[in-house]
């Protein structure tokens, strides 16, 4: 284990404009609080296709995508934590590059690496990889893959209130997972 000239470990946690992103930043914050860590927020853009295959990289688009990824980092942060948050040193990147490989370069095996774990369709999956993946395999930190809650369990937290789950609750997540209403006995 090489020492780190920078410091010690960190919480590192890749930010998209996704639901699972939002929860792993939540999750990431509490977790930099929690250990006492620095957390470090990080947005990588794939650059377009286009613009790498024309080799036309000082025509100011790899700006535009840092400055847009520092503006949803910026959303972000409100969203989740109401501005940057407070009593945690943090540092926030907006870089160009394909994310998977960015987080995992930019982590050590004494940090924590945060992403968030989402579903994507058939065509998604086709035209972008994977970061989650990309990070199981390839990361020398500890991953922790954050999944945004069923939207089932969010609309009974907001209804429940304090009426008692009905008897048949222990049964329901096998159901619905099978697309079926469970039978009332």
């Amino acid at each position: 284990m090489n020492a780190r000239p920078e410091g010690g470990p960190r919480v590192v946690v890749g930010v998209d404009d996704s639901a699972g992103a939002r929860c792993a930043l939540s999750w990431a914050i509490g977790e930099s609080r929690l250990r006492r860590l620095p957390l470090m927020v990080v947005h990588a853009a794939p650059l377009p296709p286009h613009v790498s295959a024309a080799g036309q990289l000082g025509c100011g688009v790899t700006e535009a995508l840092r400055g847009a990824g520092a503006e949803l980092i910026a959303r972000l942060l409100d969203e989740v934590a109401g501005g940057p948050p407070y009593g945690l040193e943090m540092t926030a990147l907006a870089l160009v590059g394909e994310p998977g490989a960015t987080l995992v370069r930019l982590t050590h095996e004494d940090d924590i690496l945060v992403v968030g774990h989402g579903t994507r369709g058939l065509v998604s999956r086709m035209l972008r990889p994977s970061v989650r993946l990309h990070c199981a395999r390839r990361a020398r930190a500890t991953l922790v893959c954050v999944r945004p809650p069923a939207m089932e369990s969010l609309l009974e937290s907001l209804t429940a209130g304090d009426r008692p789950p009905p008897a048949h609750a222990s049964d329901r997540s096998r159901f619905f997972r099978l697309g079926r209403r469970p039978r009332q006995v």
